[in-house]
């Protein structure tokens, strides 16, 4: 490199100097190829920003550039000249002699994805240190009240963040970005032939409604206790993670291109119980049988041969009681950096606790569980299916379908959740007013119940990014199974 291309350099391994990891002909070098062969910037462009330039004027250099080869045009030192004529940085450097100085100086373009590399791995390193000397600050300063463990849940969360997108903070998007990503979601609609843009539900008339589970959602499953919350959103997560296919990228990591991971935390039921609902849903076995040992040779067969089936779908089960929402999130940002993550279950949501001791009153409480799920929905960019307890008040009405008034302990549950679904079903309210066997009642209720019996009812009570409404569900008790009502005919005639 010329002397003009040598200015301010300390490289990482000068471990004496109070200066930050950086290593500026590295950022040079990449910068030249970048200028001499601009198709460099589609191999880095994933995972490459302007913010991991140590030396800012590169970094300007770099987002100059971005902006002019998405746009199709060229971007080499003569184009760029016009551009940085008022840059004092760049004059401080030599102005536009510096610019065909990285040209001219530039290595081999096949050399250019490791100098990027290297740009990018000093920049993490610049981050964690950032983030190492803020969490001795913390824990130097911290107050009695502040527990140690809060302050390691925060720490691991700015962590993950970095390991995540390789900067401290996510900080401001620009409007482009925005709109690729906008982009992107309808691109995924249309290859799905239309109505589809998230993770399928596997429900058809539900993913209708919904257009699939969507990245940074936050759902609010609701109930009367027997309604089948917990059921259906078992059914979701399995057929999730039953329908998970990944692509391996160039960097060795996998991005999900149907279905996905799914971290499911069972604050009620162990994770034995929650299998063996599995287990049914899969075999069509009675999930009663199955745990009384109501099964006979054949059976037990096909229960070992859908375990072998089964066993490797990507369905994660934390069982933990009376979890905090800082250890839930926690385990969560660590779930997706080890395994990957896709969607997250929560069964259910009166159950987490929290760290707030402060708090006046457990309404207070769950909008704080609320806002945090909302918060981690965003973070992981994943959607959030939350259940929750509904109110005694709906058995007092007449008309028994819930409302979102009905939302237990409410407070900021209907504002922070992007959609509120109650499950229904009517059936289970009929069945407590069985008539006198013999009489012409009882034959009449039959009747209704052998209408009713195996069918349910989804209502969508909120909608952020669309409509509401309610779709009509079949549902086999024995097997604690929701599906498609056009698929499960054999449904209608099945009371006795």
């Amino acid at each position: 490199m010329t002397a003009e291309l040598t200015h301010h350099d300390a490289g990482p391994d000068d471990r004496h100097s109070l200066t930050p990891p950086h290593n500026i002909e590295a950022e040079q070098a990449f910068l030249g190829a970048l200028l001499y062969e601009n198709d460099i910037f589609h191999r880095v462009a994933d995972w490459l920003r302007a913010t991991h330039f140590y030396d800012p004027v590169h970094g300007r250099i770099y987002e100059a550039a971005t902006k002019l080869i998405q746009q199709g045009q060229l971007a080499d030192a003569v184009v760029l000249k016009n551009r940085f004529e008022r840059d004092e940085g760049l004059k401080e450097i030599g102005g536009s002699v510096y610019l065909a100085d990285l040209m001219r100086e530039a290595p081999d373009p096949a050399a250019a994805p490791e100098y990027a590399r290297i740009v990018y791995d000093l920049a993490l390193r610049r981050a964690l240190i950032t983030i190492g000397s803020e969490i001795t600050k913390t824990a130097m300063d911290a107050g009695v009240e502040d527990e140690a463990k809060n302050l390691i849940e925060s720490a691991e969360r700015s962590l993950f963040r970095l390991a995540e997108s390789g900067a401290a903070s996510k900080g401001f998007m620009p409007f482009a970005q925005a709109l690729g990503d906008s982009v992107a979601m309808a691109e995924a609609a249309y290859k799905r032939g239309g109505g589809l843009s998230g993770t399928s539900t596997g429900l058809k008339t539900l993913d209708a409604k919904l257009g699939g589970l969507h990245p940074s959602d936050l759902l609010i499953l609701a109930g009367r206790p027997s309604m089948g919350k917990t059921a259906l959103a078992t059914n979701i997560a399995f057929s999730v993670a039953r329908n998970y296919k990944a692509d391996e990228l160039a960097d060795g990591t996998r991005k999900t291109v149907e279905g996905g991971v799914v971290g499911f935390f069972s604050l009620e039921m162990s994770g034995e119980q929650l299998a063996t609902r599995l287990i049914a849903d899969y075999t069509g076995i009675s999930g009663y049988h199955i745990r009384q040992g109501r099964i006979d040779a054949a059976q037990y067969e096909d229960i070992r041969d859908a375990v072998e089936q089964i066993q490797d779908c990507p369905l994660y089960i934390d069982d933990t009681g009376g979890i905090s929402i800082g250890a839930l999130a926690a385990r969560a940002r660590r779930l997706k950096r080890m395994h990957g993550l896709d969607l997250i279950v929560i069964d259910y949501l009166q159950l987490i606790t929290t760290s707030n001791s402060r708090a006046d009153s457990r309404v207070q409480e769950v909008s704080e569980i609320t806002q945090s799920l909302k918060a981690l929905a965003k973070e992981l960019d994943v959607p959030v299916i939350a259940l929750s307890q509904l109110s005694r008040q709906v058995e007092q009405r007449e008309d028994k379908k819930p409302q979102l008034s009905d939302l237990r302990e409410s407070g900021s549950i209907e504002q922070d959740a992007d959609a509120v679904l109650f499950v229904y079903r009517e059936a289970y309210y009929l069945e407590r007013l069985e008539p006198r066997e013999g009489t012409e009642e009882h034959l009449k209720w039959e009747d209704e119940m052998r209408e009713i019996r195996n069918q349910a009812e989804v209502i969508i009570g909120k909608q952020r990014h669309g409509p509401i409404g309610s779709v009509k569900v079949a549902f086999d008790p024995e097997r604690t199974k929701f599906s498609d009502l056009e698929d499960t005919g054999r449904y209608d005639n099945n009371y006795d």
